[in-house]
């Protein structure tokens, strides 16, 4: 794999602390969905909402990405989903945010996430054999995600 750069701007290497995923298999529409909800959070506090995600006790609002969405029960919730792959992903991606400001001495109990950036990877394309000697196209496009935190 090359070599790439992190879309963060500015970043400091006394106060941030980064961590990425590069071509993963997960759909960016929910990626992008968990990105907007875990901003802001805390990395304990972003685990424990992704877990729940996870045993679907709590739903990722969806606002961008929301035709033929149902409703949840969550308080102030309206469209939403459980994305339990992607938010697998996104936690081990939180341990590795954990464990790169672990080794860069900081204090875990004051990070805070102030960025969540995903992009859309390269588009894998393949093809479905069909009838009459036809084919139907079918296309994966990978994700990458970058999460930068900051003591406060």
């Amino acid at each position: 794999m090359g070599r790439f750069d992190y879309a963060f701007q500015n970043y400091d290497t006394t106060k941030h602390v980064r961590s990425s995923l590069r071509e993963k298999d997960i759909s960016h529409k929910h990626a992008r969905e968990i990105a907007v909800a875990i901003k802001g959070l805390s990395i304990e506090k972003a685990r424990d909402y992704l877990q729940a995600v996870v045993n679907k006790q709590r739903a990722i609002a969806f606002g961008r990405y929301k035709n033929q969405v149902g409703h949840r029960s969550d308080p102030g919730m309206m469209s939403g989903r459980y994305p339990q792959k992607s938010a697998r992903e996104f936690i081990k991606v939180l341990d590795n945010l954990e464990s790169n400001a672990e080794y860069k001495g900081m204090d875990l109990d004051r990070l805070k996430i102030i960025n969540a950036t995903v992009h859309k990877g390269v588009l894998v394309k393949r093809f479905t054999p069909r009838a009459m000697g036809r084919a139907t196209p079918k296309n994966n496009v990978l994700t990458h995600v970058e999460l930068v935190a900051q003591e406060i």
